[in-house]
């Protein structure tokens, strides 16, 4: 006897959000991180899981606290005098914190590009190698490999075809845009997982924003990038994530998408549509 099977459902089975959740891949997760300059505090309670793999944005009004988190991801914080810090941050399943971590070796694996561009004034050739140079001293490397680190970096960022022939110049002479290509150049012979950019493309032109934009996209696919941003536009373009900053907490953090055109919260929307900040 036939069986009529037209009527019968398949029922596939649902995923639920947890576990969901589970499957991602954080390089940078915080629990109940705070931050004080002193009596000030700058940084209230934070928690956040930044994916893998992905460009997040770090977005919010002037003084919310974007930098201050930024620069907890690296412990760049710790240069400054009176700044005290509790809670807990994992970069790539590690606690920054723990007894055996090397900050030499942290910054190694988290590389950071500023606001301006900062090159040495070295030639471009010396620039790329310089981070290398630093973090294993007692490494010679030979003539054909510090070539191959050279271009090989250099063509990451797009700026191989412009500078080869120039590799002697002196690396304060280019454009800024070529410095900031050049900066972020220099963090790849250390072959970093994570990527923290601070308003990388405030001191360009147009026509710089757009190359840079370009270039931190194509990072995408080798690295986690967390970049600091002011301009709305820029990072509707330029990022997979945004996380919405206010008076040291964070408000709202969620794809650029939903963020844009779905916010959740009000005061989100309120910053999205420019009526503060």
């Amino acid at each position: 006897m036939a069986v009529d099977t037209t009527s019968q459902e398949v029922i596939e089975p649902v995923e639920s959000a947890q576990e969901e959740e589970q499957l991602v891949q954080y390089s940078i997760q915080t629990r109940d991180l705070s931050l004080w300059y002193g009596d000030f505090q700058a940084l209230e309670n934070v928690t956040v899981n930044i994916p893998k793999g992905v460009i997040t944005g770090l977005i919010g009004p002037s003084g919310c606290g974007k930098t201050t988190l930024l620069r907890c991801f690296n412990r760049i914080n710790e240069r400054y005098g009176n700044v005290t810090t509790t809670g807990e941050i994992e970069v790539l399943g590690k606690n920054l914190y723990d007894s055996d971590v090397s900050v030499r070796q942290l910054r190694r694996k988290i590389g950071m590009v500023f606001q301006r561009p900062n090159p040495l004034p070295i030639s471009i050739y010396d620039n790329v190698l310089f981070g290398i140079r630093v973090h294993t001293p007692n490494r010679e490397l030979g003539r054909g490999e510090r070539d191959h680190l050279v271009e090989s970096a250099l063509k990451e960022v797009k700026l191989w075809d412009t500078v080869k022939d120039q590799l002697k110049k002196k690396a304060t002479l280019l454009t800024l845009e070529q410095q900031q290509k050049l900066c972020i150049a220099r963090l790849l012979p250390l072959k970093p997982e994570v990527i923290l950019m601070d308003e990388p493309c405030s001191a360009l032109d147009a026509e710089g924003v757009e190359r840079i934009e370009n270039l931190i996209s194509e990072l995408r696919d080798d690295y986690t990038v967390v970049i600091v941003t002011h301009n709305m536009a820029q990072a509707r373009r330029a990022t997979d994530e945004c996380i919405f900053m206010l008076l040291g907490k964070i408000i709202e953090h969620d794809k650029t998408s939903t963020i844009f055109f779905n916010p959740q919260h009000e005061q989100t929307e309120m910053y999205i549509q420019g009526r503060y900040g």
